[in-house]
């Protein structure tokens, strides 16, 4: 069994036995009247426990009740707290002597979103994300693959989401190599798309499947540079894999339609689509969101979404645009449990995707908010202002 898979407990779990039950379903995408009757137990056991544990909780527990959002669930109570309020906020519900690990979300400059992780938390994502790829067959203990990643290379102070998220991909198989597009200086990193061009070279010679993580606009960046130099499409071996995650925020001027970029993917790579993949996530709502052979992103079991409209944030039907709401109780280190993204998206009902999938959907369609509101795309994107 990969370790990512192995049981994982509740720091209370007389207190937090639905929550427990709830992350413990192994299969990531099953519905049904039981499961959500499960996830509205969980919220009200999550609600509780940062209500008393976190006086910014219990003070917005207290608040009259937000309009319920039908695809949350109309007995879950989920409090709206924006994204953006742990750009300017410490707020946890444990112990600090209790944080396991402590991630933000952006670059270098701007904004910060600081999150503190208890063990139980971090490892309940992991392992969420353990059982999205084993669901897809993209566990291979036994298949040594290179990696090309399209983040940020580890430094002894980093402390960033996506780097770590990246890097803790690559224990799904075996790294027979590993290259880093955002190499750490010593004063900070520098995207080197000639090292990723030659490791693409190596990697389409060697007998092993190659497996690109990270930012899409630096792979987009890759390929433009690869076809502005003349460089013949390559072939990487069979079982090569893309998933991709951080959107092209801050590099938008550059950004091409999802379509024609997995074309250009497979056109100069030989990746097929159905082994493309994009995903979203934040270290503010760190459960994954995978996209299905579709390319649509569903709601994985352990969570909920809503689309809540930019005025007055009440919940919008399927199909309209608005603020995307995530709900997942499985946090219990921060009252981070009711997110209201940054982002602009509109959500679908399962059938409205052509694969086996049946929970919602949703497609994100940009981001709202001011030029404060940066990510790790956003500072990740600077490093490729001034490259030709």
């Amino acid at each position: 069994m990969n370790p990512h898979l192995a049981p994982v407990e509740v720091p209370d779990p007389g207190a937090l036995g639905h929550v427990q039950r709830l992350c413990d379903l192994a299969a990531p995408y099953t519905t049904g009247a039981d499961v959500d009757a499960l996830f509205a137990d969980a919220m009200a056991e999550a609600n509780a426990w940062h209500a008393r544990r976190s006086p910014f909780f219990a003070s917005l527990l207290g608040d009259p009740p937000e309009e319920a959002a039908p695809t949350v669930g109309e007995r879950v109570r989920a409090p709206l707290v924006p994204a953006a309020f742990f750009k300017r906020h410490e707020v946890l519900s444990v112990p600090r002597d209790d944080v396991f690990l402590h991630l933000t979300s952006s670059g270098t400059t701007g904004q910060k979103s600081q999150m503190f992780f208890d063990e139980w938390s971090i490892r309940a994502a992991q392992r969420m994300v353990a059982r999205v790829f084993d669901h897809y067959g993209w566990i291979t203990p036994d298949q040594p693959v290179n990696y090309l990643l399209y983040s940020y290379e580890p430094a002894p102070s980093l402390k960033l989401g996506t780097s770590f998220t990246d890097n803790y991909l690559c224990d799904f198989a075996p790294a027979r190599h590993t290259t880093h597009a955002l190499r750490h200086t010593g004063a900070g990193h520098e995207f080197d798309v000639h090292g990723c061009i030659t490791a693409l070279h190596r990697y389409a010679e060697e007998d092993v499947p190659v497996r690109i993580l990270g930012f899409p606009a630096f792979l987009h960046f890759t390929l433009e540079r690869m076809t502005a130099m003349g460089v013949p499409p390559l072939r990487l071996p069979k079982g090569s894999l893309v998933v991709l995650g951080g959107g092209w925020k801050g590099h938008a001027d550059r950004q091409i339609g999802k379509e024609e970029f997995y074309a250009e993917v497979t056109e100069l790579l030989g990746v097929p689509g159905e082994r493309i993949r994009d995903t979203f996530g934040s270290v503010e709502h760190c459960v994954p969101y995978v996209e299905c052979a579709e390319h649509r992103l569903h709601v994985p079991v352990w969570s909920r979404a809503a689309v809540r409209d930019t005025a007055a944030l009440r919940p919008l039907p399927y199909g309209e645009r608005g603020f995307l709401h995530l709900v997942s109780p499985y946090i219990t280190s921060v009252p981070a449990h009711s997110v209201v993204m940054g982002d602009l998206a509109s959500l679908h009902p399962g059938e409205e995707c052509a694969c086996p999938l049946s929970t919602d959907w949703f497609t994100v369609h940009g981001r709202a908010g001011t030029s404060r509101n940066r990510s790790c795309a956003v500072a990740a994107a600077e490093l490729l202002k001034g490259t030709p």
